[in-house]
């Protein structure tokens, strides 16, 4: 299992737990991202830098991501390409994106989209990242890591 991380939206202490994740088990872990960042140096952590530009680091991930791979994303569109790949999808509060729940995901959002788009005013987005998400996806990503050792 390889794990690519849709780095340019990923909360910083997200990809902390996962730089912990993938040193503790020896899992070989690539953020994708259209600008540089930090990453530590270890054998099982990498940065692969895109050009700028609508949806580059999304379609890296789609071309390199293989079967039983892990991808951590909260882009709806991307998660469902990659399940298609036969790959796995976490976002980066702990959702596990499925076959089963991808459609309804990916409605919801186009849903949401056109209302925006037809002026109805959508109050904010996303909650900021609290505690119970982090422990969510801490013990969803050790639990996904867990089941390939086996």
């Amino acid at each position: 299992m390889h794990i690519w991380v849709d780095a340019d939206a990923c909360p910083a202490v997200i990809k902390e737990i996962l730089f912990r994740a993938a040193e503790r088990t020896k899992t070989h872990t690539t953020l994708v991202a259209n600008h540089s960042m930090r990453v530590p140096v270890t054998q099982y952590v990498n940065l692969l830098q895109v050009s700028k530009g609508f949806d580059i680091a999304d379609n890296e991930i789609v071309k390199r991501v293989k079967k039983n791979d892990l991808v951590i994303t909260s882009d709806i569109p991307l998660a469902a390409e990659v399940l298609e790949e036969g790959a796995f999808a976490l976002s980066p509060r702990g959702e596990k994106f499925t076959e089963n729940n991808i459609k309804q995901i990916l409605n919801m959002r186009d849903f949401m989209d056109t209302m925006r788009s037809s002026g109805v005013e959508m109050s904010g987005g996303p909650a900021k990242l609290n505690s119970t998400d982090k422990q969510t996806f801490a013990n969803a990503i050790d639990s996904l890591l867990a089941q390939h050792r086996s």
